[in-house]
């Protein structure tokens, strides 16, 4: 570029008239100028040519899971989903029991942190706050 520079017959007064001299020196290297090692594309249309990174897309049925830690607290944990706080019930009977809650979307299974007992296993139902712990009913 220097040597392009001092080759043109009217030298810069100002940095204006320097960037516009620039300008054309980038626009004859990267558009107009053929390249050797291009095999006599211009660097623009190789660049243009060449596929782009690009963020990787979503997995699909990608859904959001993670692992807490709670403590039952009047027989039940609570916890928020999409914005929104849920009461699980668990039992009284488990009051104090520090246990872990794996989530899977809306899948959520609630284990005893201590003995890796299931304490109850649910699909979160996202119209009611309080999810109440359900009774098995024994087939007659």
């Amino acid at each position: 570029m220097k040597k392009w520079l001092s080759k043109q017959p009217t030298q810069p007064a100002t940095i204006g008239e320097l960037q516009t001299l620039i300008d054309q020196f980038r626009r004859e290297y990267n558009h107009d100028r053929p390249h050797r090692s291009l095999k006599r594309r211009t660097p623009a249309a190789v660049y243009m040519s060449m596929p782009k990174a690009n963020p990787q897309p979503e997995p699909t049925g990608h859904t959001h899971s993670r692992v807490r830690t709670d403590k039952i607290n009047n027989g039940k944990i609570t916890l928020r989903h999409g914005g929104t706080l849920y009461s699980i019930g668990i039992g009284r009977r488990y009051d104090g029991t520090t246990v872990k809650a794996l989530v899977n979307g809306l899948d959520i299974l609630i284990v005893d942190a201590t003995t890796g007992e299931l304490l109850r296993q649910l699909t979160l139902d996202p119209t009611c706050k309080y999810q109440p712990q359900t009774q098995e009913t024994p087939n007659p």
